[in-house]
């Protein structure tokens, strides 16, 4: 049974939306570590020293945040970046709602798994060990899939909260047990 402690979160990405369009040309001079070039990507790259974070800025007035460790630094990071942008002179007329879109987490389940008999037993896999020595499984409830290994370690992804990796994680293991999938 995997214990809260035994779940790392490894990057969060959220997002949030201004009810307005940004001026990156702009932004690119005023912000340090910024990069811009248009020609080659639509979005500004602004990275964060505290909280370590990437995100990318749109014209449209989208940011994405990436590179976080948890939901909050990953609000955090974006209040920081709006607070930045109005000392550069970017008038922000609204608060934007930040969502979290996604939370990459890995884990170990203390067992060996015995990969083919999931990749038979469970609907919802992908298993291809001549290509890749993992097994994907996707879940329906939560919406997660986890990348899986016959050691026992596991990468989940598509999980929007904590609980949602959580009982993910504890989906997952019930269902290896059914099978009798763990040794």
């Amino acid at each position: 049974m995997v214990e809260d402690d035994d779940i790392d979160i490894q990057n969060v990405v959220a997002s949030a939306t201004f009810d307005q369009s940004l001026p990156l040309d702009r932004i690119a001079i005023y912000l340090e570590n910024t990069e811009y070039e248009p020609e080659q990507f639509p979005g500004l790259v602004y990275r964060l020293e505290e909280p370590k974070a990437a995100a990318l800025l749109f014209g449209s007035g989208k940011i994405v945040c990436t590179g976080t460790q948890s939901p909050e630094q990953a609000k955090e990071a974006t209040h920081k970046i709006i607070d930045e942008l109005k000392e550069a002179d970017v008038e922000i007329t609204n608060k934007p709602e930040i969502t979290v879109q996604n939370i990459v987490a890995s884990s170990e389940l203390d067992a060996t798994l015995n990969l083919n008999r999931i990749a038979f037993e469970l609907v919802g896999t992908e298993y291809e060990p001549e290509q890749f020595p993992g097994l994907v499984y996707r879940l329906d409830e939560p919406e997660v899939v986890f990348l899986l290994f016959s050691s026992g370690n596991l990468v989940c992804t598509g999980g929007r909260t904590y609980d949602d990796v959580e009982n993910g994680i504890s989906n997952l293991e019930r269902d290896l047990k059914e099978i009798d999938a763990m040794d």
